[in-house]
């Protein structure tokens, strides 16, 4: 495939079911993340963008507010509809859609059980988990045992941001995603730095949203503190040293400012293209393709559809077929 023919290949891409919508309506979520609206979506929406935009083939995920409501029970039981349908989805149109399956953290044994089911029976891509679900961030020492077995596994971790406890007062009345996704991202992968999570579980690839979210200005910060508070004993590499080893994806405003500052951190080889979409609109999607296929490449590389592309065949083996 030469480069002026290679399709982008998208990590963060989202999807909704009917039966998602009025479950999470049911647990109060009328206005996801102040959002003012549920987007749609359909399979065949998804690829007339696709088909548009020049991508080749979009790994699905459930965005925010995720899957558990508050009720363990029915939260794997979600995990198991919307996985299922998400599979479905990508065995009724082979090639162009993978699948990052939700679990329903921060109940570990249905964690366990929904990993074991993604993987060994709907060969899912990857898992994706919230940056916290009622609190409970990812590095939190009750969910090693979830850790433990998707580095056994060799898993793909996309990280998806969603509001914080204290969104009520923090968000000052304005949509989540504004600046909250963005701080929660660096909130629950300092957590992991500050755990050790990321450096026990080396076999793992991580996928980090948002160009890193408020990570690439707070990186030196981090690590500085890290070096002060990690606790007794951790003998963890460097923030710095940690987040370079991770993946980020490009979804969101991230030109003129936001990829620059990610370049300050990490190489080339550790972007990934993302568009975001059902939840940004397509017409957003449209304007985000035609300003990086526009926008100078990194030295070395020939455009950032080849570029994003070639990174996410590595790491995801699967869709090279």
């Amino acid at each position: 495939m030469s480069t002026e023919t290679v399709g982008y290949l998208d990590v963060h891409a989202h999807y909704v079911t009917e039966s998602y919508v009025r479950r999470a309506r049911e647990a109060g979520h009328d206005h996801p993340d102040g959002i003012p609206a549920w987007p749609s979506w359909s399979a065949e929406t998804h690829l007339e963008l696709m088909d548009r935009c020049g991508i080749e083939r979009s790994m699905l995920s459930v965005s925010s507010p995720g899957i558990h409501f508050g009720d363990d029970s029915a939260a794997r039981a979600l995990a198991r509809e919307v996985n299922e349908a998400g599979a479905d989805t990508v065995r009724e149109h082979p090639g162009r859609f993978g699948l990052f399956a939700s679990v329903p953290l921060p109940d570990v044994d249905g964690s366990l059980a929904e990993i074991a089911y993604a993987y060994d029976v709907l060969h899912a891509d990857g898992v994706v988990l919230e940056t916290n679900t009622h609190g409970t961030y990812l590095g939190d020492r009750a969910l090693e045992p979830v850790w433990a077995e998707l580095d056994a596994r060799g898993a793909v971790v996309f990280m998806h941001p969603t509001s914080p406890v204290c969104w009520e007062r923090s968000a000052l009345g304005r949509p989540r995603p504004m600046v909250e996704f963005i701080f929660d991202t660096a909130r629950t992968v300092t957590d992991l730095l500050m755990a050790g999570t990321l450096d026990r579980h080396r076999n793992l690839t991580v996928i980090v949203p948002h160009c890193g979210g408020a990570l690439p200005v707070l990186a030196d910060r981090i690590d500085g503190f890290m070096k002060m508070f990690m606790p007794p004993g951790t003998q963890a590499p460097g923030a710095v040293d940690q987040l370079r080893r991770l993946h980020y994806d490009l979804a969101g405003p991230a030109l003129p400012r936001q990829l620059p500052a990610l370049l300050s951190l990490v190489g080339a080889d550790r972007l990934l293209y993302g568009s975001d979409y059902c939840w940004t609109p397509a017409a957003g999607v449209d304007a985000h393709v035609a300003g990086l296929d526009a926008a100078p490449v990194p030295e070395g590389a020939t455009s950032w559809r080849a570029l994003t592309t070639a990174n996410a065949r590595r790491i995801l083996p699967g869709t090279s077929r």
